[in-house]
């Protein structure tokens, strides 16, 4: 493979968990090999930054593919939102797009695994950032394996790993199942039982309908859904970002896209309107041993909880560089509101308004030019 070619001629150490205080001086350290993190690789590379001399992108998984190679399976070519190329090979290159039942957890990974050999990008894995420390002007990267040292931090961990799941009263004394969106495989697991689908995001609603063709479910979320009669265009979309982007500037916690956007009636969510799916019911108070409760009394029992609440920034490893604020947010800027305001060496990608796909893109791209300015390094 080229990163196993490219830790030859560059002498990048291989991740072992026996040489705990080896520390690997680069320029850049990349943490993250989705999206975000291989077009800042890209770009990166494009702006003759040497691999591996020069930068390093370090990924927590065993193979490529980001987050997308966890998700469920029936997300398929003709039902995925958001598949965007990556700078310099088209999707089109690496899968056949025609064959629309071709599932995205197998379509997607191929793709940025081709990506990664294309352009010999320096990905090393698996190995786990677990603390970045500030020390002497440059970045001290703690991993479970080989110790890095950076004078820069392009920061691409996205979200799928921290999944927000509220703990409402009683969470611990419930005997059925409880899982979130991230845990999802297909809906045959379900089959004979009654599963509380809980969350007002438009994966939740897509699940929903794939669910309740197999099952008895009941839909709940804490606010009445916000469904709109619109085609949702890229003005709807650069509306919503521009209103994401104001928020981190300010320092605020970034809001999801469709807070802002609300959830277009597609011909699929009519239909769920149409035969009841969607017949929605406000937020249970507490959690029994058999179901939930509602505030006036009223119980239902329930086999399944099901969580699509939505998931939070992955950037654990950043608290001790005390980035947050008082707010629960960063103070952002940048021409693609990727940087740091308090510390320009380090740029987040995939927070805040870069969080889509699309987003993801433009943001490596900016964040590496950006941090290329900044350190001089050109």
């Amino acid at each position: 493979m080229a990163t196993e070619n490219l830790r030859s001629k560059q002498e990048i150490p291989k991740s072992s968990a026996v040489v705990p205080e080896l520390f690997y001086k680069v320029d850049i350290v990349v943490i993250g090999a989705g999206q975000a993190g291989l077009s800042a690789a890209y770009h990166l590379k494009r702006e003759g930054i040497k691999p591996g001399k020069g930068f390093v992108v370090l990924d927590d998984e065993f193979g490529p593919g980001g987050a997308w190679q966890h998700r469920w399976d029936s997300l398929t070519l003709s039902n995925v939102n958001g598949i965007n190329d990556l700078p310099g090979l088209g999707f089109a290159e690496a899968v056949n797009t025609n064959d629309k039942e071709l599932q995205a957890n197998i379509a997607i990974p191929k793709y940025y695994a081709l990506y990664e050999k294309t352009f010999e990008l320096p990905v090393i894995r698996p190995i786990e950032v677990t603390e970045v420390i500030d020390r002497n002007g440059r970045f001290l990267i703690r991993t479970n394996g080989v110790q890095f040292n950076a004078r820069g931090i392009i920061n691409a961990t996205g979200t799928w790993k921290t999944p927000n799941c509220p703990k409402y009263p009683g969470w611990e004394k419930f005997k059925g199942r409880q899982l979130h969106t991230g845990e999802y495989k297909n809906a045959s697991e379900f089959i004979g039982k009654h599963v509380i689908i809980v969350g007002g995001g438009i994966s939740a609603v897509q699940l929903l309908g794939e669910i309740s063709k197999v099952t008895e479910t009941t839909w709940v979320t804490r606010i009445p859904p916000d469904f709109r009669h619109y085609e949702f265009s890229p003005e709807h979309g650069r509306e919503a970002v521009a209103m994401v982007e104001d928020r981190v500037r300010e320092g605020l916690p970034p809001k999801s896209v469709v807070s802002v956007t609300g959830l277009p009636i597609t011909p699929a969510i009519e239909d769920m309107l149409n035969n009841g799916t969607l017949d929605r019911k406000p937020m249970f108070q507490e959690i029994t041993e058999n179901g939930v409760r509602w505030e006036d009394g009223t119980e239902m029992d329930a086999d399944v909880i099901f969580w699509n609440t939505g998931f939070r920034h992955s950037l654990d490893h950043l608290a001790g560089l005390h980035l947050m604020n008082d707010k629960g947010g960063i103070v952002m800027t940048g021409e693609l509101v990727t940087q740091v305001a308090a510390d320009p060496r380090i740029h987040l990608t995939g927070y805040g308004p870069s969080s889509s796909t699309i987003g993801a893109n433009r943001a490596g791209r900016a964040a590496a030019k950006e941090l290329i300015n900044y350190l001089k390094l050109k």
